[in-house]
């Protein structure tokens, strides 16, 4: 392990976060809020370290594998710890653990809350709350890599490192082009949600935030009601429609953007992601229109919702659908472990690995019919490698372990079975809200600290996919 340049990149990251907080200071000097000297100082604190890091430990060596691991799991907790200062220097929170919850549930944008009451807050504090879930949904470390030019070839070990799926995609030979390619995507279409929210009535300040929890699948909003404060189908369209996006490999975004529309058609992933999706819309609707609202369109606006606000992952919410029937709620469950596309804002397992699952299932199946057969899983025109299968199939068992042991946890500390199984899937998979007592019109506030640590690390581990998170506790991989 090389820490000169594991230290020097970290602080680079920190002076781009630092810089990042002009932005909320902005809105607290216009709005005259008493936040301006705690993000004055936040902003000198984060900047000063980044600058201290660079100066002290200078590198221009390449980032190699056990590098790229480092600073993008280091990379996370110290932004997280850093992103804590303005929630402690305005009083927000009046303890670490809260903070840094508050703080993670941003970057990792999994938008499980213990804010409360939200409004009231200065809004440069429900700014700069949702703004780093922006930051943190196409990836504080991708932006680094679109930043730096210094990086060179190893810019791909830290890409590799925070794009989730099993294989990233490359829309350009140099992957600092494919960084700065990808966030101009998140960029476009972040400028269009917000011009559609903000000329259909919305207030700016509320569109921008909105949008911050819709591209990044967050789901925090200034409003503690979330999008059900509005009660205004319009707004909600127009919110599941960018949800969705954001849940689409951000790839197929862009070849989309350049009038490649038969690129969706032809994706596999993305066709199971939208069946899916259109499988629970369907399921939830019927039920919900025989035993709840009894009208059709009432049943489907709120289940369209609530089905994509999960299923990528965002946590959005227009109704308390922890008052709908248990099978309604059993399939919002399910959808909190399969989550968006590899490549996309979205959390949890992700479609891909589901998809490919299914297809080692049946190759299984069909090996035991014709045992001496050789059939390779194909994904698309593509035969997919026994390695990257072997990985799928070990990252399956070992999130589901992981759930299994953190559930036990939450049980043993109080919580009954759904609130526990549900708050490790939520933030695990950075859906956010769960059921029971972490529902949607609850939050996680009432949680003992320790509640919040175990969840706090379940939020980083859904983030960086878990092996990126543990590999960091093997001794062997410090060893140079």
């Amino acid at each position: 392990m090389r820490y000169k340049i594991v230290l020097n990149t970290l602080g680079n990251l920190l002076f781009y976060l630092g810089l990042s907080m002009v932005f909320p200071l902005l809105y607290a000097i216009y709005y005259k809020e008493p936040t301006i000297k705690a993000f004055i100082l936040s902003l000198i604190i984060t900047v000063i370290a980044g600058v201290l890091l660079r100066k002290f430990f200078p590198s221009s060596e390449p980032i190699g594998i056990k590098e790229g691991l480092a600073i993008a799991t280091l990379g996370w907790i110290l932004a997280a710890g850093f992103g804590t200062l303005p929630f402690l220097f305005s009083g927000t929170f009046s303890n670490f653990v809260d903070a840094y919850f508050e703080s993670m549930s941003g970057f990792t944008t999994t938008g499980a809350s213990v804010l409360v009451p939200i409004e009231g807050n200065p809004l440069s504090i429900l700014f700069w709350r949702d703004f780093i879930q922006w930051l943190g949904g196409m990836g504080i470390i991708v932006l680094v890599v679109a930043l730096l030019p210094t990086l060179g070839v190893g810019g791909m070990q830290l890409f590799k490192s925070e794009v989730p799926g099993p294989e990233p995609d490359r829309l350009k030979p140099q992957i600092r082009e494919t960084a700065r390619l990808l966030w101009l995507v998140y960029l476009i279409i972040s400028a269009l949600q917000v011009g559609l929210l903000y000329f259909t009535g919305m207030p700016l300040f509320e569109a921008l935030t909105h949008m911050f929890g819709s591209m990044a699948t967050g789901g925090f909003s200034p409003r503690g009601l979330s999008v059900a404060a509005y009660n205004n189908p319009i707004f909600e369209l127009i919110i599941m429609i960018f949800m969705f996006i954001a849940g689409t490999n951000f790839t197929l975004n862009y070849k989309v953007l350049h009038g490649d529309i038969k690129s969706l058609i032809k994706d596999q992933e993305f066709l199971f992601y939208a069946g899916v999706i259109l499988i629970s819309i369907l399921a939830i609707t019927t039920q919900l229109f025989y035993y709840v609202y009894h009208s059709i369109f009432t049943a489907l606006r709120y289940a369209s919702f609530q089905v994509v606000s999960i299923v990528t992952t965002t946590g959005f919410v227009t109704a308390d659908y922890d008052t709908w029937p248990a099978f309604s709620q059993s399939i919002l469950l399910i959808l909190m472990f399969i989550g968006g596309c590899a490549g996309s804002t979205g959390g949890a397992i992700k479609n891909i690995r589901i998809l490919l699952f299914l297809k080692q299932s049946r190759r299984e199946f069909h090996r035991m019919i014709h045992p001496q057969s050789v059939t390779p899983i194909r994904l698309g025109n593509k035969v997919v490698s026994e390695e990257v299968m072997h990985s799928v199939t070990s990252f399956f068992f070992l999130y589901i372990i992981i759930f299994i042991i953190c559930t036990f946890i939450m049980t043993l500390l109080g919580l009954d079975i759904v609130s526990a199984m549900s708050s490790v899937a939520a933030t695990l998979g950075n859906v956010g809200p769960g059921l029971g007592m972490v529902g949607p019109s609850q939050n996680y506030a009432f949680l003992p600290p320790l509640g919040k640590i175990v969840l706090t690390i379940c939020m980083l581990l859904g983030r960086l996919e878990i092996y990126r998170v543990l590999v960091l506790v093997v001794p062997e991989f410090w060893r140079k």
